[in-house]
């Protein structure tokens, strides 16, 4: 999936926890310096953001008309 926002995005909207949490974790593995994720999901995921804050990255959020948040996601 491309995306304006980022070439790696992870569309965990219709995943059961703990895959989307999982799967955002092993993709931040892989993301060279400078890159971004970009994270779909129904709901905010405020047990992600403390992880993200704890080990380092930044993250941007945006609720989208059709009731997505979409996260972004870079090291800081």
């Amino acid at each position: 999936m491309i995306h304006p926002k980022s070439d790696r995005v992870i569309d965990a909207r219709y995943l059961e926890p703990p895959e989307p949490f999982v799967k955002t974790m092993e993709a931040l593995d892989t993301i060279p310096a400078g890159g971004k994720l970009l994270l779909l999901l129904f709901r905010e995921p405020h047990p992600l953001y403390r992880v993200l804050d704890q080990n380092g990255y930044r993250h941007e959020t945006e609720q989208v008309a059709d009731g997505t948040f979409e996260i972004l996601i870079w090291r800081a």
